[in-house]
């Protein structure tokens, strides 16, 4: 120990360290200081994208904004267009050679099909109450190894007022015979005459009609111009049934 003014003291040693640790403690907090406000930056950036985002769903939802919507309009059925009031939104289609069986829908509804095992070869008919559009009955006939006879009887309790749709499925019309066709031109058919051995042909009809149907196609089963080998190529329809007024 040495004495200062004949006073004893000390002498302390200046830590070379310590400079270094203020310095070290100021990074620091710049450091800190740096992250917070780029995190409060960033939250800032990620807010304004997202209400941006939301606000761009917002108008592309809106029906009233915009004169496209995002996607096209569905009607019954799959129609093209929308019927109008008063009218059964309706679409079918044929057969497909032996594989694929016909299929019938009404007003949104699965009235036939290969997935409702409701389709068979020959004939196939749905009966639908003119007025309401209420599934009556469905039912198929066999023309290739079955009875006319069983065609005709049912051909023969369908009521006034009924919507008859008719849609082939392989052969329609081995069996058929003038009886059968006569009944069925009677329903509005212009081509049940000239049905033949494999032909596609879809109708909708009704009993009490006064005149030829619109609703009807048909296509012959042509060895020049078949789709399929040994048959023709589908037939759609779609098209809007007028309800009946009484």
């Amino acid at each position: 120990m040495t004495r200062c003014h004949g006073m004893p003291c000390s002498h302390s040693r200046v830590n070379p360290c310590s400079g270094t640790m203020r310095f070290g403690g100021v990074l620091k907090l710049a450091v800190v200081v740096f992250v917070f406000f780029f995190a409060v930056f960033l939250v800032f950036q990620l807010m304004e994208i997202n209400i941006d985002f939301n606000f761009g769903n917002i108008f592309a939802k809106n029906p009233n904004f915009g004169d496209n919507p995002t996607r096209p309009p569905r009607y019954k059925c799959g129609l093209s267009k929308p019927c109008p009031e008063g009218h059964f939104a309706f679409k079918m289609a044929s057969g497909a050679a032996s594989v694929v069986g016909p299929k019938i829908c009404l007003e949104d509804n699965i009235l036939m099909s290969g997935v409702k095992n409701n389709v068979g070869r020959g004939i196939n008919i749905a009966l639908i109450n003119g007025k309401t559009g209420e599934l009556i009955k469905t039912d198929f006939f066999d023309m290739w190894a079955g009875d006319v006879n069983t065609l005709i009887k049912f051909l023969k309790t369908i009521e006034d007022g009924t919507v008859v749709m008719m849609a082939t499925f392989d052969d329609s019309a081995t069996k058929l015979n003038a009886d059968a066709k006569k009944m069925i031109a009677d329903l509005g058919s212009s081509s049940i005459s000239t049905l033949g051995f494999r032909d596609n042909w879809i109708f909708v009809g009704g009993k009490g009609i006064k005149s030829k149907s619109p609703f009807e196609q048909h296509i012959k089963n042509n060895a020049e111009t078949n789709k399929y080998e040994g048959w023709p190529e589908v037939l759609e329809m779609e098209g809007c049934i007028p309800a009946r007024q009484e």
